[in-house]
């Protein structure tokens, strides 16, 4: 015979939904977490690409043999499948025989801010 008085095991609904209301707000929280941390990697990986395009600007800079160097020149390149769009600033120094070259790039040509800005500082070959 069984009893009355004994206990059933298991969850009540309400243990239940309490458990799924806190797993749903953790993986919330989780998604937010991750959404946050790709937007932080893709601006990263936008910056280390500028970056790799003004260097390799300025080394064309630095080749060519011109002096001065053209001031103002702008451009466009192919780099991981995008298009970046350079711009080069020469900026005269207190020493007419060197010149600062500031090179900046964009991700969109009209970008207000630049995504990597990169300075050097170039002399004139003597003869």
């Amino acid at each position: 015979m069984i009893s009355s008085t004994t206990k059933q095991r298991g969850f009540t609904l309400l243990e239940v939904m309490l458990a799924m209301a806190v797993f749903a707000i953790a993986g919330v929280a989780l998604l937010g977490v991750a959404d946050n941390n790709y937007r932080h990697i893709s601006h990263i990986e936008e910056q280390m690409f500028a970056n790799w395009v003004a260097s390799n600007q300025l080394v064309e800079v630095s080749l060519d043999k011109t002096w001065p160097p053209r001031n103002n020149r702008k451009g466009k390149v192919e780099m991981a499948g995008r298009t970046w769009y350079w711009q080069q600033k020469v900026i005269k120094t207190a020493n007419k025989e060197l010149r600062a070259v500031n090179m900046q790039v964009r991700l969109n040509e009209d970008d207000e801010l630049v995504s990597a800005s990169l300075m050097t500082y170039l002399a004139q070959d003597k003869p």
